[in-house]
């Protein structure tokens, strides 16, 4: 009954949030009294917290493994884009394989990261282990950049990763059916490669020549502004 109640409460929240539900909802969805509900789970807040927790144990293990073997793999000098894949592509292996339930945990975590009253201190309780042992190791593949840099390439991965795996449906519309926002597997073939190269980049580790930085690149936009 316990893993029902989690998975029934997991699809509500992960579409109508923590205050869109109520243990009376999760209960009728089950089919049952509210009162089984308050058996297991003093309140909602309390049922919301044991939702996010079970998942969460499960990816920061299966990624921090990763992490760890690719780092003794590569004997401590790692790509970016091969510490990028062990972090993002391990996370989108369970909602591609994982079926209808990671996907809703998947909307749920966009949900608590973007909520800043008391999302912010879930996602640092649950998930800063894992997010420093990915920044160590891109420390260790870019280490003349500065770390405030890193931090914010860091900072960029992670807000498009939220986008995606609330799978709003926006990319759907704007690209005419061409992308899906529930498709995956093509995030998994393109995040990663695209993240490295604004890390590269803000880095100043790449990039390609007679190619402009961003300085000159101001000045020209300034230029063509001033003339116009």
């Amino acid at each position: 009954m316990m893993g029902k109640i989690l998975d029934t409460a997991e699809h509500l929240f992960s579409r109508h949030g923590l205050y869109g539900v109520t243990l009376k909802d999760v209960a009728k969805r089950l089919g049952v009294h509210h009162t089984l509900i308050n058996y297991y789970f003093d309140d909602k807040k309390t049922l919301f917290d044991a939702v996010f927790a079970r998942r969460a144990v499960v990816t920061n293990k299966r990624r921090m493994k990763v992490l760890d073997e690719y780092d003794k793999a590569t004997e401590g000098r790692p790509s970016v884009e091969g510490a990028l894949r062990a972090f993002l592509d391990t996370d989108l292996d369970l909602y591609i394989a994982g079926g209808e339930g990671w996907k809703n945990y998947a909307a749920l975590g966009a949900q608590v990261a973007n909520t800043p009253e008391w999302g912010a201190e879930m996602m640092d309780r649950h998930f800063d282990p894992v997010v420093l042992r990915l920044i160590d190791l891109l420390k260790k593949a870019l280490p003349d950049c500065a770390e405030e840099d890193i931090f914010w390439g860091y900072h960029f991965v992670t807000g498009a990763l939220m986008l995606t795996l609330a799978r709003a449906g926006r990319i759907d519309k704007l690209s005419g059916g061409l992308c899906e926002s529930d498709d995956f597997v093509a995030v998994k073939e393109r995040m990663a490669a695209f993240m490295t190269a604004g890390f590269l980049v803000l880095c100043g580790a790449a990039r390609p020549s007679g190619e402009p930085d961003a300085a000159a690149g101001e000045k020209i936009l300034a230029s063509r502004t001033l003339t116009r």
